[in-house]
């Protein structure tokens, strides 16, 4: 007989399934939202909702259960600050189940499991933040990128100066020498003309 037997077995072997369920619970717990299989998602209300319970506890030894269960601290974290000032005075029913539709390929029935009052931005929240911080890093090398070519563009230009100041001073000193080679040059032609 199966007494006493509570969850679906989902085709899976305990540990399987154990390990299933935590990881989850913790993504539903870190995203808010997720989708899976209809299934999968009546199940996952009830770990959810012990979670959330454990964290409106807030004593060590509920912290220390949900991380046993979790097995991440980020999660965790969140469940036992964010979430537990969240839901404190909500009683039972953190999740809600809503179909979705079938799974193209095997046609699996689908629903998202959300929290309910659940954060909008949490959903990608870290790729997001993974993203700006590319970005700023992109354009905070593009800055040093851009800074270091104005630098080597004033040294450029300090050096052209530099070139055109000499420059007139050579030709003042190079103007006698010249004056002196062509008064040569025409006095050796007069002579050859003299001839």
């Amino acid at each position: 007989m199966r007494h006493g037997v509570k969850h679906r077995k989902l085709n899976m072997d305990t540990n399987a399934r154990r390990a299933l369920y935590s990881n989850l619970t913790a993504a539903v717990l870190l995203h808010e939202q997720i989708k899976v299989t209809l299934p999968r998602a009546k199940e996952l209300r009830t770990f959810v909702d012990n979670m959330i319970t454990l964290g409106k506890k807030g004593q060590l030894s509920n912290r220390r259960q949900a991380l046993a269960f979790l097995r991440d601290e980020e999660v965790v974290a969140k469940l036992f600050s964010t979430l537990a000032e969240r839901y404190k005075n909500r009683n039972g029913g953190y999740t809600r189940v809503l179909r979705a539709g079938f799974r193209y390929g095997d046609c699996a029935e689908m629903a998202i499991v959300e929290l309910v009052d659940r954060d909008v931005n949490a959903k990608g929240a870290k790729d997001l933040a993974r993203v700006a911080a590319e970005k700023a890093a992109l354009e905070a090398a593009e800055k040093e990128a851009n800074a270091e070519a104005k630098k080597e563009e004033k040294k450029a230009e300090k050096k052209t100066a530099e070139k055109k100041a000499k420059e007139p001073a050579e030709k003042k000193a190079k103007e006698p020498v010249e004056k002196k080679s062509a008064a040569k040059k025409t006095k050796k032609a007069e002579s050859k003309k003299a001839e």
